[in-house]
């Protein structure tokens, strides 16, 4: 039975690539239970979770198309097991490097358009006592939220040797039909349509005005980003690397300066590219911007496909001292959320529909290295467990989240929060660099530095990658 797609579900599909695929993953790594053979446990486990060969939906749906537009998914007879489930055999699967280069390879490549989207990767050695699995999902199945709360119900949370089954043959209840809608509904329907279209209406006339000059103070202008290395448009190939963060110290800073886990994260990634992008010889006389998901699901809400807004953000400048970065980011971060309080989530998700869309088309006819991007990094957190998952008997040590690229390039990072760890996943285009090792770093060193900032405020950042301007002294100055 097809599944109703959203606009923004078939866009993952109509602009698709060999050069972007419009995929989602994850890594994950594991530890083998205790006294297991370390040749043979992951084979074992690799050929008994194969063995699980009927999917439920959309795991067991291609998708229906009409003159190459889809239309909705369509379920399969049989699954080729070869291809969904695979087993890869490394030197050393704790070399995280290598691993994540290892990784990178694999999600440059383009999912097969013909069988259900979605395949997973066993990776091992026979002498560690660690494994990984990559799994990787098409993005028209979910947003990040969907995907995670999927992948929740395939993992235990305690040790358990019995019967497993993996999440693409985990049950799930179907949506119940729709009673018929009542012409008092429908009037009701149309008046939300009329309000949201007002909505629109002046969030793009707010838009308008901060182009005038009239209105400084709200979000972002679209296609105004600073354009930089990583940028433009995307090719093929894939940096990836990962990077733990201590939750709990984030969340401790946050309530320390007033601020939110995103915010503080937001600042360590901005100053981490800063310095990425200076090593390359880049210095910048205006801010990167972000875009920010924005989850409009209402709470409790557990609806497929994707329901969220992705919205420009400004980031910090001219500040050497991290807590100062953090401060422009705080405020610059909440005219963004302000302005989606009062605007309906349907009217916010247009908006992202509509600029999206564009920088689709500007991707489609390779015109992204001449416009300017919306933004220059991608920055999402997607929340995971609280506590310790397993499959079957072996323990899930973390899960980072690697992400698609969007329209325009940039770096495209990830966190998910497992068991108090922020497991951060970081993915760019390799075009014009060969690695994300030294960003993973640098992401680790401003965090420490943004930290200690706070009962030090001599600290300061050095060579952030930033040009600023000469201002002359006021006379009033302290200097």
């Amino acid at each position: 039975m097809s599944k109703t797609l959203s606009f923004l579900d078939k866009s993952f599909w109509i602009t698709e690539s060999d050069e972007n695929p419009k995929h989602v993953a994850c890594l994950q790594l594991l530890a083998l239970p205790e006294g297991a053979d370390k040749k043979s446990y992951v084979p074992n486990l690799f050929k008994e979770i194969k063995s699980y060969t009927r999917a439920t939906s959309p795991f067991s749906c291609t998708v229906k198309t009409f003159l190459g537009y889809p239309i909705g998914f369509k379920p399969v007879k049989t699954l080729n097991m070869d291809y969904h489930v695979q087993i890869h055999r490394v030197a050393n699967v704790q070399n995280r490097e290598a691993l994540d280069a290892f990784v990178a390879r694999l999600h440059a490549s383009r999912l097969d358009p013909d069988k259900p989207l979605w395949q997973y990767h066993f990776i091992f050695d026979e002498t560690s006592d660690t494994f990984a699995i990559y799994a990787r999902v098409h993005h028209m199945y979910g947003d990040g939220t969907t995907l995670v709360r999927w992948f929740q119900s395939g993992y235990v949370s305690h040790s358990s040797e019995g019967k497993f089954t993996p999440i693409w043959a985990v049950k799930r209840l179907r949506n119940k039909k729709r009673d018929p809608v009542s012409l008092v509904k429908r009037l009701v329907g149309v008046g939300y349509a009329l309000k949201t279209v007002f909505d629109l209406f002046i969030i793009f006339l707010r838009i308008f005005m901060k182009i005038l000059r009239v209105n400084p103070h709200y979000m972002p202008v679209p296609f105004t980003g600073t354009k930089t290395m990583l940028t433009g448009q995307v090719k093929a190939g894939r940096a990836v690397a990962t990077v733990d963060l201590d939750f709990k110290r984030v969340k401790s800073l946050a309530r320390r300066t007033r601020s939110t886990a995103n915010e503080v994260l937001l600042c360590a990634f901005d100053i981490g590219v800063h310095k990425l992008l200076k090593d390359h010889g880049q210095v910048f006389k205006k801010a990167l911007f972000t875009n920010m998901p924005i989850n409009l699901r209402k709470p409790g809400e557990k609806t497929t496909g994707n329901k969220i807004a992705i919205v420009p953000v400004k980031l910090a400048h001219g500040e050497n001292d991290p807590y100062l970065r953090l401060r422009q980011i705080v405020v610059n971060h909440r005219i963004v959320k302000h302005a989606a309080q009062h605007a309906r989530p349907s009217a916010f998700s247009s908006y992202t529909i509509a600029i999206q869309s564009l920088a689709l088309v500007f991707e489609w006819l390779r015109l992204s290295n001449v416009v300017k991007p919306i933004a220059n990094i991608l920055i999402s957190n997607v929340p995971g467990p609280k506590d310790t998952r397993y499959l079957k008997d072996a323990k899930l040590l973390a899960c980072y989240p690697i992400s698609t690229m969007t329209p325009g390039g940039g770096v495209n990072i990830t966190f998910m929060t497992y068991a108090d760890t922020a497991n951060v996943g970081l993915v760019c285009c390799n075009k014009n660099i060969e690695s994300l090792q030294p960003l993973a770093l640098y992401v680790k060193e401003a965090f420490d530095m943004l930290e200690a900032s706070v009962d030090n405020p001599r600290l300061n950042i050095d060579d952030i990658g930033e040009h600023i301007d000469t201002v002359p002294l006021s006379i009033v100055s302290d200097h």
